[in-house]
């Protein structure tokens, strides 16, 4: 028996024939009837770096990111909401990465109740090569669209459960992220050889198993490829809320670990 491979580029021109796309309020929608991530319990992982990582926050300062100056104190760095993002001076590819996160208390009116909903709440996110996002927000109790909410491959992709602590509670990503690989003729690209694969555990749970990324992570427009560099840095978004970060690190994973797929199938020709 032979096994034949759709290319990737096939599989999302495909994909965009039947899929019907809403862009009410200058959003993307994908037009796919996501099912509502159950809600689970777990404890958040605080994982110190192992001898080999690159520390990216040691609690000390922000000497590995440029950007903006948010605020460094008590071993934290929070967000200084209006300030801009931040992004890493070293540039890389495919890693290891692990992060802590805690999302800002809740805001309440006189009587207790919400005053922020949905992306407001807590928003921020974690951005590989600057391109591709894992969504930072507070989905604890609080509703929003499923490939939109904590956890989830930004307007991709939602986070088979939802496992997100209170406001305030300390909570952990760690993530294994394989860059796309690109065929690239006259500064163009010719050919996803490769799409980018990211596996997300949240607070020890697995709430993303080696998704293949189909793009940029825009909120406007279907995602799409854009040609970049084999290393790019990795970037903090500020959304306007003051979300706090700890122990951050990274390993860089070697190309060499992740053979294509298309080679892959050359064993069972």
């Amino acid at each position: 028996m032979k096994f034949r491979l759709l290319s990737f580029a096939a599989f999302l021109l495909a994909s965009a024939a039947v899929l019907a796309q809403d862009f009410e309020g200058g959003h993307f929608r994908s037009g796919i009837d996501w099912k509502e991530p159950p809600v689970i319990t777990s404890e958040a992982v605080l994982t110190p770096p192992p001898s080999d990582a690159i520390v990216l926050f040691d609690g000390t300062s922000l000497d590995a990111w440029e950007g903006a100056a948010w605020n460094v104190a008590d071993g934290t760095v929070t967000i200084e909401p209006g300030t801009g993002s931040i992004r890493t001076k070293q540039k890389f590819g495919s890693v290891q990465l692990h992060l802590e996160f805690a999302e800002p208390p809740l805001k309440t009116d006189e009587n207790g109740n919400p005053t922020e909903f949905g992306q407001w709440r807590g928003n921020s996110g974690l951005f590989f090569m600057d391109h591709y996002e894992v969504q930072i927000l507070d989905s604890y109790e609080c509703e929003t669209y499923f490939d939109g909410q904590c956890g989830s491959i930004y307007k991709q992709l939602p986070p088979l459960v939802n496992v997100c602590k209170a406001p305030g509670q300390w909570q952990s990503y760690d993530i294994i992220f394989h860059r796309p690989i690109f065929r690239v003729e006259n500064d163009q690209i010719a050919e996803v050889v490769r799409p980018a694969t990211i596996t997300v555990i949240q607070n020890g749970v697995l709430v993303i198993d080696n998704w293949a990324i189909q793009g940029d992570t825009y909120y406007h427009i279907p995602p799409h490829y854009n040609l970049h560099g084999d290393k790019e840095p990795i970037s903090i978004q500020d959304h306007g809320t003051p979300c706090k970060f700890r122990n951050i690190w990274v390993r860089e994973i070697p190309d060499a670990t992740v053979v294509p797929l298309q080679n892959k199938l050359q064993h069972y020709e």
